[in-house]
């Protein structure tokens, strides 16, 4: 039988996720039994600004990736978006091992590929345009 948390139990480790921008009007933040100083006061969602919101995000992932390794923390990630291209070249599951992922690699690189060209024609835009303003 799995122990599943009820909501009173796990209130306290959401309410800990969420960030200063974040949190819910009315929904009392819960103590820590340690309070540091490195955590910014609760605002609701209206006080922070996108570009308030962004430097709260950026922050909090310095601030992971200062206690925790990259490799481990994204292991998850990295496993998921690889595997988004052996299902597309294999959906089925019926190629060899190792001829998947010779496909998946190519598959990978494509998209690679792909997304640098999109990235070189948004370049090439933007300098057309600030030449236009230029002129």
């Amino acid at each position: 039988m799995l122990n599943r948390p009820t909501e009173r139990q796990a209130a306290p480790r959401r309410l800990r996720r969420l960030g200063a921008c974040t949190r819910r009007k009315g929904t009392p933040l819960q103590m820590r039994e340690e309070r540091t100083s490195s955590r910014a006061p609760a605002r609701s969602r209206q006080e922070c600004s996108p570009a308030e919101r962004s430097l709260h995000a950026r922050m909090a992932a310095h601030a992971m990736h200062a206690q925790h390794d990259a490799r481990v923390t994204t292991v998850n990630g990295r496993a998921a978006f690889l595997a988004r291209f052996e299902r597309e070249v294999d959906p089925d599951g019926v190629l060899d091992p190792q001829e998947r992922a010779r496909r998946a690699e190519h598959a990978r690189r494509a998209y690679m590929a792909s997304l640098s060209l999109a990235a070189a024609k948004a370049r090439r835009a933007k300098r057309a345009r600030q030449a236009g303003d230029a002129a």
